[in-house]
């Protein structure tokens, strides 16, 4: 782990110990910190992967590869396409195709938004292409690469298998939140933000019990109301020795750059999960097939494009409440910021964390697989804020032996955060429901069950 020293000097501070040492003092030191009144925990697309996520370039190139396969694509939407998927070091590629992803989309839904809005005083855009493209050729492209982008994140998280008995054996988010969730119930909550669009975070919430609140309110019909960010969930005097007790497994959830169930209906940002199953093998097609998957499908366009002006896109969005609640959080006393799978890509984001290690109280662990990576000497240039800011990182041998597995999401997770006992009693509970499970007769419910939920002999099934 590399952080200053008593001295001020950067250095590894784990280099004079053995591997059980190390690992001994490490976790010491990260559970030290989970007890801090204020956990804040940013997540990006290094998080995602292993479960079948992209990094942001990773998702462009399947996106345009999808897009230009698509039949019926308009003729001047070649030409974009076609200059935007020029490597950067041909000379013939124009500027404007040079941006990273979400400016280069910015861009475009910017372009249809002046365009088509009637109050707008302009009437259209001139295009630096050989060709021009009308306002319905620029909507085909992004109500296209909307559609791409949600098949790209319609993830499903895997379930413990049945023969789990450890964090080693289940999803890493799965591990991650069922450690996370064991502070102590008089310490803050955690808040965790995301700027990833897939729903694993909340499948594996859901799949452990975990109550949370992500911004919005309702079931049937959930719409945005920020307010609900400063409820909480108690258990009644009654159930709890007389007195009102705090809800232990619970957290606040701000999805930062939206979500694939995200809709806006009406001029409101509704909330409603869509079904993923039929998405389950897209990311192992090629480009010609999942064209021809999304027509089949009726593919929904995603919530939120990932665009840097996404208040354009809706009447009412979430987020300058969402980035609202990100800096106010940063900036309490007592903060650990816990930082997993993101690069520093995102300005937007980058420069909330760097003011914010100027509140003297904060703390910031970065977990960066690769110790080549710029954000370690990023995070090194914080030292003259004092020794606050670390970074888990692997070894020039282990990440030689075995690239992004040390120090990654799924490393940390699993194996560094330290072991609870609530994720042993979860994964013993599984195993018995699903002994329940395989030791009942595989037979239809019995004709009266209907008014039991389904449920056989009108017991609740086993969920």
């Amino acid at each position: 782990m590399i952080g200053p020293a008593d001295d001020g000097r950067i250095e590894d501070l784990l280099a004079d110990k053995s591997e059980k040492q190390a690992r001994q003092r490490l976790q010491a030191l990260i559970a030290e910190w989970l007890r801090m009144e204020n956990l804040v925990i940013l997540t990006g697309a290094g998080c995602s992967v292993t479960t079948g996520g992209k990094t942001m370039a990773g998702l462009e190139k399947a996106v345009m590869a999808t897009v230009v396969e698509i039949e019926g694509a308009p003729d001047s939407i070649g030409g974009i396409l076609a200059e935007r998927a020029k490597d950067d070091a041909d000379e013939t590629k124009p500027p404007w195709a040079r941006t990273n992803f979400e400016d280069w989309l910015t861009y475009l839904v910017s372009a249809a938004h002046l365009s088509s809005e009637t109050a707008s005083p302009f009437s259209g855009v001139n295009w630096r292409l050989n060709c021009q493209v009308s306002l319905d050729d620029l909507k085909w492209l992004i109500e296209a690469t909307a559609k791409s982008i949600f098949a790209e994140c319609a993830l499903i998280l895997k379930d413990a298998p049945a023969g789990a008995a450890s964090a080693a054996d289940i999803s890493p988010h799965l591990a991650f939140l069922a450690k996370l969730v064991v502070r102590d119930s008089n310490l803050g909550r955690a808040h965790l933000f995301t700027l990833n669009y897939d729903t694993l975070f909340e499948q594996a919430l859901e799949l452990l019990g975990i109550q949370y609140f992500d911004g919005f309110t309702g079931r049937a019909e959930s719409h945005f109301d920020p307010s609900v960010y400063g409820l909480d969930i108690y258990y009644p005097g009654e159930v709890a020795e007389g007195r009102v007790r705090r809800f232990d497994k619970f957290v606040h959830l701000y999805k930062l750059h939206g979500s694939i169930h995200w809709k806006v209906e009406g001029g409101e940002l509704r909330a409603r999960h869509p079904d993923l199953i039929p998405f389950a093998d897209f990311a192992k097609l090629d480009s010609k097939a999942k064209a021809t998957k999304l027509a089949e499908l009726g593919v929904p366009c995603a919530g939120i494009l990932p665009t840097a002006n996404k208040f354009v896109q809706t009447l009412t969005m979430p987020y300058a409440h969402l980035f609202r609640s990100f800096r106010n959080r940063l900036s309490a006393p007592q903060t650990f910021l816990l930082v997993l799978g993101y690069g520093f890509g995102d300005d937007h984001v980058t420069r909330l964390i760097e003011t914010a290690l100027v509140n003297p109280s904060l703390v910031m662990l970065v977990v960066e697989p690769n110790p080549k990576s710029p954000v370690i000497e990023r995070i090194q240039r914080y030292k003259e804020l004092g020794k606050r800011a670390f970074v888990l990182t692997a070894t020039d041998a282990a990440f030689g032996a075995e690239a992004y597995q040390a120090a990654s999401f799924d490393d940390f997770a699993r194996s560094v955060m330290p072991d609870v006992q609530w994720l042993e009693d979860f994964l013993r509970l599984r195993r018995f429901e699903k002994q329940i499970q395989g030791a009942m007769p595989d037979e239809g419910p019995p004709a009266d069950s209907a008014s039991a939920g389904g449920a056989v002999g009108g017991l609740p099934p086993i969920l």
